[in-house]
């Protein structure tokens, strides 16, 4: 449904070094970056983009919008959530820990970006074998 997620940023090189050591743990190499100092990152067959505004203007947060990346299990979501904290993001709403949906039992971690971006690291605990 989606070809890739961009996300506004403030500081390109600090930004960088946090998007390089959540998607470390993830499994995904550090971004590529593109001839306009744009940040690409691909994964499992999705892209993830971070770029200083076109227009000029700084950037700002969704209101309301928070970016999910689908993780392994509970480790992988507690590492990808340490791993942010430790390179300049922010725990955000409750710690990493399980938490009951329509869709069943999940395992969910909040951050916010160093420019505020929200963001969410989690799997189904349903599905594991």
């Amino acid at each position: 449904m989606f070809s890739h997620v961009m996300v506004g940023s403030n500081d390109i090189a600090r930004s960088k070094t946090f998007y390089d050591a959540l998607f470390a743990v993830m499994g995904a190499g550090p971004a590529m970056v593109d001839p306009n100092g744009r940040l690409a990152y691909r994964h499992n067959g999705a892209a993830f983009m971070v770029t200083t505004p076109i227009d000029g203007e700084p950037a700002t947060v969704a209101n309301g919008g928070t970016i999910g990346f689908g993780l392994s299990g509970p480790e992988q979501v507690d590492a990808w959530h340490a791993a942010g904290v430790a390179h300049g993001g922010t725990a955000i709403e409750s710690p990493p820990g399980s938490r009951q949906s329509p869709f069943g039992e999940i395992y969910l971690g909040y951050l916010r970006d160093p420019d505020g971006n929200k963001l969410c690291g989690g799997c189904r605990l349903a599905n594991r074998a």
